[in-house]
């Protein structure tokens, strides 16, 4: 379901500012602001994001053998 609501503007310093009514809300201090033609979006900065080590460090340890020879060099690839 899509909402809409009709807010003012006013003067915050040399900035303008709309206070964001509390249906809007969203988690956080912070927001992405984007202009798009007329239109302004908000949407809330997301939690920082794992990196790839950090998440590879919490992965249990695959069983599996890999059928491959760390000593041959790389394929290369073939163009037919």
């Amino acid at each position: 379901m899509e909402l809409e609501r009709h807010v003012r503007i006013f003067k915050n310093g040399r900035n303008r500012a709309v206070r964001i009514p509390v249906e809007f809300d969203f988690p956080g201090d912070e927001a992405i602001m984007r202009k798009e033609g007329d239109k302004i979006t908000l949407e809330p900065v997301q939690a920082k994001k794992e990196s790839m080590i950090e998440w590879l460090r919490r992965q249990e340890p695959i069983e599996e053998d890999f059928d491959f020879d760390l000593h041959e060099p790389p394929t290369r690839d073939i163009e037919l």
